[in-house]
C-alpha cells in the first residue's frame, strides 16, 4: 500500500436512551471536539463522510440537514447508510486514492425518535421474508441464536455471562448507557424476556447518541498527533440478502472479513497478536459466534472460550472493555466507536477502563442488517513507525 491512515482524533458524546438535545446539535460536539483534538479546524478537512440511515431518521436523504452540523457545508461530502465502521471504511479508500489527506467521519442515532426494531423489516426479503410479516432485528436475531445453542450446546447461563461481563466492565466507561450497579447473573437472567432466547439485557439498548474519528495519510499524521493509530489492515464481506441461504449457526462473513484484515496487517495467529478485541455484538450470544469467527477458538466452543475468562478485561483476550453494544448502541456510530474505544486504549487514553497491560495492537469490529448479515473488520496499531 503505498499511502498509509491512521486515526489522529476522536470524540464520541455520552450515550443516553432520550437525549435532550437535537440530531444537528449532538453531530455538531462530536465533529467539533474531533477536531479540536486534532488542532485543526473544519477548514482542513478535505472530505466529510455520514454515517446515517433515512430509516431510521424518518426522512430521505437524511443527511441533508446535516451538512452544516458536521462542518461539510461546500466539501466533498458523502453518507453511507450503514453502520459507521463502512464509514470509515470509505473515508480511508477515498485517502488511498490520494485525492483526499484529512477525512473527517461521523456517525449518529436517535432511537428516541423511531419505532424500536420495526424498521429492520425493511431490510428483509420483499418476496417471502416481509410478507410473512413475524421476521424483524429481535426475532431473527431469536431464531439464529436458538439455532447456534441447540448445534453447539450453547446455554442460555452462557448468554447471561456475556451480558454479565460487557455490563461489568460498563460500569467504568463513562460513555456507556447502561450502567448497573452490582450487575449479576440474577440480574440478566430475572431481565425480561424478548423473543426467547433473548432476554432485555442480552439485547443492544435503544440509544442516542454519535461518535467522530478524523482520519489523515501519513504526510499529515505528524502534524496533527505524536500519537498516531494506524489501519493496518481491514476486510469487509456481505452475506446473503435472504436468510434462508445463510448458515446461522456460524458467521461466515466475520470470519472472511478477519482473513482479508489479517493477511493485509500480517497476523498470523490473532490470540498472539492482538492484545483487544472490541466486537460489535448486538446480542450477547453474537459475542460468542464472533469468537469461532475471529479464530480465537475452534467452532462451537464460543461458550468455553467465555467461561474459561480469557476475554475478561484482565485476560489473555480481552474483549469489550468498553462494554460493547450491549451497553451502548447508537445505529450508524457503534461500529466507530469500537474503532474509537480501540484507538483509546492503544493510545492509554480509556481512562477507567483502560486495560492494565500495554495495548499495542487491536481489532474494531463493525456489524448491519439482520443476524450479523454484514460485516467490517479493523486491524489497528500503535507506533512511531
Amino acid at each position: 500500500m503505498s499511502r498509509r491512515v491512521a486515526i489522529v482524533a476522536y470524540a464520541q458524546t455520552k450515550h443516553e436512551p432520550d437525549k435532550d438535545s437535537t440530531r444537528e446539535f449532538m453531530i455538531q460536539e462530536v465533529a467539533t471536539g474531533a477536531l479540536r483534538m486534532a488542532g485543526i479546524s473544519k477548514a482542513d478537512v478535505d472530505t466529510v463522510v455520514n454515517a446515517s440511515g433515512d430509516f431510521l431518521d424518518g426522512r430521505t436523504i437524511s443527511n441533508m440537514k446535516t451538512v452544516a452540523s458536521s462542518g461539510a457545508y461546500l466539501k466533498d461530502e458523502s453518507k453511507v447508510e450503514m453502520d459507521g465502521a463502512f464509514a470509515a471504511f470509505y473515508a480511508y479508500t477515498r485517502i488511498l486514492t490520494g485525492n483526499h489527506s484529512v477525512a473527517l467521519v461521523v456517525g449518529e442515532s436517535m432511537a428516541s425518535c423511531y419505532p424500536g426494531y420495526i424498521p429492520s423489516i425493511l431490510s428483509l426479503d420483499t418476496s417471502f421474508d416481509r410478507p410473512n410479516s413475524f421476521l424483524h432485528e429481535i426475532s431473527a436475531a431469536a431464531l439464529q441464536a436458538t439455532y447456534y445453542m441447540h448445534k453447539y450446546g450453547i446455554t442460555e447461563s452462557q448468554l447471561a455471562k456475556v451480558a454479565v461481563k460487557n455490563l461489568r466492565n460498563a460500569r467504568m466507561n463513562p460513555f456507556a448507557l447502561r450502567s448497573i450497579q452490582g450487575i449479576s447473573m440474577s440480574t440478566i437472567l430475572k431481565s425480561r424476556m424478548l423473543y426467547s432466547p433473548i432476554r432485555e439485557l442480552c439485547a443492544y439498548p435503544f440509544t442516542d447518541g454519535a461518535c467522530a474519528l478524523v482520519l489523515a495519510e501519513e504526510s499529515k499524521v505528524w502534524q496533527l498527533t505524536d500519537k498516531p493509530v494506524w489501519i493496518e489492515g481491514v476486510g469487509f464481506c456481505h452475506d446473503s440478502y435472504y436468510l434462508g441461504e445463510r448458515k446461522l449457526s456460524e458467521c461466515e462473513s466475520v470470519a472472511l472479513a478477519a482473513k482479508t484484515a489479517y493477511k493485509m496487517a500480517g497476523v498470523k495467529d490473532p490470540k498472539r497478536d492482538i492484545d483487544v478485541f472490541e466486537l460489535h455484538e448486538n446480542f450477547s450470544y453474537q459475542e460468542l459466534m464472533f469468537y469461532e469467527a475471529l479464530g480465537l477458538c475452534p467452532k462451537g466452543k464460543g461458550g468455553e472460550t467465555l467461561d474459561a475468562r480469557v476475554t475478561e478485561v484482565n485476560g489473555q483476550l480481552p474483549v469489550n472493555p468498553s462494554g460493547g453494544a450491549l451497553a451502548a448502541n447508537p445505529v450508524h456510530a457503534t461500529g466507530l466507536i469500537r474503532l474509537c474505544e480501540v484507538a483509546m486504549q492503544i493510545r492509554g487514553e480509556s481512562g477507567k477502563h483502560q486495560l492494565k497491560k500495554k495495548v499495542r495492537t487491536g481489532l474494531a469490529h463493525g456489524q448491519h442488517g439482520l443476524c450479523a448479515q454484514d460485516n467490517i473488520v479493523f486491524i489497528l496499531r500503535g507506533g512511531a513507525e
